[in-house]
């Protein structure tokens, strides 16, 4: 009996994280919209604003980033932009100085994005800021289609998307652009039922007033500002048609080291936001955050071992039971499809129906080495970037 309540807890974790939540995020929103059939139309805002584009060693790229921020849709005497290059090495800040509308902040020291952004937040004077990655290209109605979102009151954020782009036939492209997909849709419900669960650095924004400094130390500075923002009582909105596009990253290799980071900046801010944990004193919002970010970097991981180790027990002790057989059988047909996917990765080979099972796997297994590198302090806010493919064209 034991056996069995593992096996089936591991399942429903499982189940619910990757599939249930999303179905039953959409049950939430079809309620939420047939008890307010009424949708606000879009306030034209144009106030004063900041763009803050944090950048490290990109001047290979650097220039058409500038280029596609100065053509951006928005009046010039309300866009206030600014650049923090500090650390930088190579050329980026020289570069960023022959364009005389940018602002460039820089300084010899590196100390990461986090130290970064909390120095440049200093010299921000317009009600409401923009924050988006140097490696990006954003689409020109960016900045319009982010700010219209604050004529809510309530609003204390606006996450854009992401958008990875493919160049060529590259793996990575393929399936990190499926898996980004799949996270704007839950976003997009997210923000929908309450709020968006933490922005991705790539394209976001905040009322400058809500904003506070971060520790030096924290990995993911993003998700922490927003969901800190969120406890103020604040939601944060999701803004699909102001994007950000990059290419995916160069190899799996290098993917591999911007997963591990990320989990592991995932358990330093789960240890951050721990009252985000208690569902009495934030209900929607910790329902949200725990069903959407915390269960993926803890209990799911975890179940996908148990899954397949409590059911090899069952199948020995009740081989008469054909239940138990048939998961097996689907269990090893999604390991063998994994380890076929990891193979053609290292060939640069596409194939969807054995790369997906591959990069969930992969992303999993992330996770472990992210705890592990989380729990022996071994990761750094300041890091080396994952390489990526062909920037992208605007």
């Amino acid at each position: 009996m034991i056996l069995k309540l593992i096996f089936f807890a591991s399942f429903i974790i499982l189940f619910y994280n990757y599939v249930g939540y999303g179905l039953l995020l959409l049950v939430l929103v079809k309620i939420k919209r047939w008890y307010r059939r009424d949708t606000p139309a879009d306030t034209f805002m144009e106030p004063p604003v900041t763009l803050l584009v944090a950048a490290y060693n990109e001047e290979d790229f650097i220039r058409e980033k500038v280029t596609n921020t100065l053509e951006l849709d928005y009046p010039a005497d309300k866009l206030h932009i600014i650049y923090i290059t500090d650390g930088s090495s190579d050329r980026t800040p020289d570069i960023i100085k022959e364009y005389p509308r940018v602002q460039l902040l820089h300084e010899n020291a590196r100390r990461g994005k986090t130290a970064a952004i909390n120095r440049a937040m200093a010299h921000v004077t317009t009600p409401y800021v923009i924050f988006c990655d140097a490696n990006t290209l954003l689409n020109k109605e960016a900045i319009r289609n982010i700010v219209k979102h604050y004529a809510d009151a309530q609003t204390g954020g606006v996450a854009g998307e992401k958008k990875v782009v493919a160049s060529g036939d590259a793996n990575a492209a393929s399936t990190e652009g499926v898996y980004w997909k799949y996270e704007s849709l839950l976003k997009k419900w997210d923000a929908e039922l309450y709020s968006v669960v933490g922005a991705a650095g790539e394209l976001f924004s905040v009322r400058t007033e809500l904003y506070e400094q971060v520790e030096p130390e924290v990995v993911l500075d993003d998700f922490i500002i927003s969901l800190r923002i969120c406890q103020k009582g604040f939601r944060i909105a999701y803004a699909p048609d102001a994007f950000a596009m990059e290419s995916p990253s160069a190899s799996i290799t290098e993917e591999h080291k911007r997963k591990v980071r990320i989990s592991a900046g995932g358990f330093q801010s789960i240890v951050k936001l721990k009252a985000l944990l208690n569902i009495f004193r934030y209900p929607l919002l910790s329902f949200q955050y725990i069903s959407h970010r915390v269960l993926r970097w803890t209990l799911s991981p975890l179940s996908l071992p148990i899954l397949f180790v409590s059911n090899l027990l069952l199948v020995w002790t009740e081989p008469q039971v054909w239940l138990w057989q048939l998961v097996l059988a689907l269990q090893l047909c999604f390991y063998g499809a994994a380890i076929t996917g990891y193979f053609l990765a290292n060939r640069n080979i596409k194939s969807k129906p054995f790369y997906i099972p591959f990069y969930f796997l992969f992303m999993n297994i992330a996770v472990f080495q992210g705890f592990f590198r989380f729990i022996t302090k071994r990761q750094a806010a300041a890091w080396e970037k994952s390489r990526r493919l062909v920037a992208v064209k605007s």
